[in-house]
């Protein structure tokens, strides 16, 4: 969620490349923003400025004049509110009672309240509601008593509780600490001498270099601007550690709109490649994992949020299509079903950031019981990518929005693929996606869009929607609904349509819109029933169908694509999501309160 860059060089000048960073990690959702720097002239040996708000449209210049002439060390930060609301004392960075350490951090110290309280008794002025601001005080007392940074530093760390990150900058010695507790980090080897990064993505330096230092869980990266190696140690036991510089082989993609108002628009339009961009694997690998997916004595399907819902969609594609029957869980919910885990077992997990906490936590308890780990992933060389014994990439491309798109079709195509390779049908699924995605070609075209920008002027004043489907469409439902919700902010719900009987009709009323997804398969029949119930009593009806139906009072057409009908079906409610809020006065790209990447509990 939260966003980390560092940068420490030889001279001055680090404070823009930091803003630079900051500004390469906006799409992961933050709601305020700060730096640190190591200060030649300032009352203080760190300068910090920090404000509420978005960083994206901050003359770096001003910012860095704000700072002062700096001696080639700065750290900053955007973080998203978990402890304390959103104000400028509680925006990182925080520093100690004398100034000279400052901190960035990205998760949650779960632990931090009783540290707190007795820093507070025993004189320390801490002046936010977080948790972060613990952890430069601990490390002054640390420093007070005779321990060295280092020493100091790998002390507190070994005290803290909870899935976290975090950078902490000495001003008295110009080193900066970059400390792993289970959040990633990444050191990026610059190209002049002593010239080092510190991101929590590697988007945050990519621009400037691909050659990067991996900080595993548990450890910590010390690096000083005297141009010397980073030394990596172990936490638990101070030990030091050799770290290989890897090469990584991936481009952040393309940064601007390419002419677009948003990202939000730019991603949904690309669906017309990155479908057919998912399905380019290579076929061996693909029935090798096929293989191992037909020989598990269990398989599970693990994702959040929308990656949730990719899963719970594959659980319908390998039932119909492969006749294999897999799990798909809620990441956050999984630990209740560890006990089927075994050295026989295969786990499959969805992120798009390969960062996502509840997923990482769910590897966590699957590799000590010996079950593989497969992952499907957007993002070359994150932590999920090195946890696991095998990954597939869904050469999505750099997805900005906050609201997933062209990654969740990604997913889908993944998922279906390896679903027909797992039936032994592979060229067959092959043909079924690339099919798909060139009737998305087609269907993504001004004049659909203004359809369906109709369809939101009709719908921007609701104040609830109702999304039905049946079979692997039900799991469509449910993400529609959270496509809805989290970019205009109308509440929208998810329902299996033979559920609409069990309590949901009676929240139909004169006018409450239903959004029908049909496909023509065997379900078709009995949604088309369910729409009439709603129909019946006063609801309004649309259809996201091949076919039109009487029964509708909006119809939006989608491809018959078969076994793809979920990638072809929730597009229109990803663009009629950017329209409603487009009319209701939402930033399309970064709504309120969500982030990207998701790294906390």
């Amino acid at each position: 969620m939260c966003g980390i860059v560092a940068y420490i060089r030889k001279g001055s000048g680090a404070s823009s490349r930091v803003i630079e960073g900051l500004k390469k990690l906006e799409y992961r959702g933050y709601d305020s923003w700060g730096i640190a720097t190591v200060a030649e002239e300032s009352s203080a040996p760190v300068a910090v400025v920090k404000k509420v708000g978005k960083i994206g449209s901050v003359d770096s210049s001003r910012v860095s004049r704000a700072l002062g002439r700096d001696r080639g060390v700065a750290i900053g930060h955007t973080r998203w509110a978990t402890h304390g609301g959103i104000t400028q004392k509680n925006a990182h960075p925080h520093v100690d009672c004398s100034g000279r350490l400052a901190v960035v951090h990205n998760g949650i110290i779960e632990n931090y309240q009783g540290f707190r309280d007795r820093l507070i008794k025993r004189g320390h002025r801490l002046l936010s509601e977080t948790d972060t601001e613990i952890i430069p005080h601990l490390v002054e007392e640390g420093m007070s008593a005779g321990r060295s940074f280092r020493d100091a530093v790998l002390e507190v760390s070994r005290q803290l509780e909870g899935r976290s990150a975090f950078v902490l900058m000495d001003a008295g010695s110009g080193q900066i600490a970059a400390v792993r507790l289970g959040a990633p980090l990444i050191v990026g080897v610059g190209k002049e001498p002593g010239e080092m990064y510190v991101s929590s993505d590697i988007a945050g330096f990519l621009d400037y270099t691909n050659r990067v230092m991996y900080i595993d869980d548990g450890q910590a990266a010390f690096l000083h601007f005297d141009g010397t190696r980073p030394k990596f140690f172990e936490i638990a036991f101070g030990e030091s550690v050799y770290k290989r510089i890897v090469t990584v082989d991936w481009k952040r993609g393309e940064v601007g709109k390419s002419g677009y108002d948003h990202f939000l628009m730019k991603e949904i339009m690309e669906q017309k490649h990155t479908i057919a961009d998912a399905i380019n694997q290579d076929d061996k690998r693909i029935l090798e994992i096929a293989g191992s997916i037909r020989h598990a004595s269990v398989v599970f399907l693990v994702g959040s949020g929308t990656a949730g819902r990719v899963c719970a969609a594959g659980e319908y594609l390998f039932s119909t299509i492969a006749k294999k029957h897999v799990n798909a869980e809620v990441a956050s919910e999984f630990r209740n079903y560890k006990h089927y885990l075994t050295n026989k077992a295969l786990m499959i997990a969805i992120s798009q950031s390969g960062e996502t906490t509840d997923v990482l936590e769910v590897i966590d308890i699957a590799k000590p019981r010996g079950a593989k780990v497969l992952s499907l992933l957007n993002v070359f060389g994150s932590t999920m990518m090195r946890m696991s014994d095998d990954f597939l990439m869904i050469n999505a491309g750099a997805e900005h929005a906050v609201a997933s798109t062209k990654a969740t079709t990604a997913q889908l195509s993944l998922v279906t693929l390896l679903a027909y390779a797992t039936a032994g049908r592979l060229d067959e699924g092959k043909r079924l996606l690339l099919n798909a995605a060139a009737q998305v070609n087609d269907m993504l075209n001004p004049r659909y869009e203004e359809y369906i920008k109709k369809l939101a002027r009709k719908l921007k004043n609701k104040h609830d929607i109702m999304i039905i489907g049946r079979g692997v469409n039900y799991p469509m439902a449910e993400e529609a609904a959270i496509k809805l919700t989290e970019t205009s902010y109308i509440h929208a719900h998810g329902f299996a349509g033979g559920e609409l009987k069990h309590g949901p009709l009676a929240l139909v009323e004169k006018g409450t819109p239903c959004i029908a997804l049909i496909a023509n398969d065997d379900t078709k029949a009995e949604m088309l029933s369910n729409a009439i119930e709603v129909k019946a009593r006063g609801g309004y009806v649309i259809g996201v169908s091949p076919e039109n139906n009487k029964i509708f009072d909006y119809w939006i057409r989608v491809p018959d694509a078969g076994n793809a009908s979920p990638i072809a079906n929730i597009i229109p409610i990803q663009m009629l999501g950017y329209h409603l809020a487009l009319l209701r006065g939402i930033n399309p790209d970064y709504p309120r309160n969500l982030a990207k990447s998701v790294t906390v509990k």
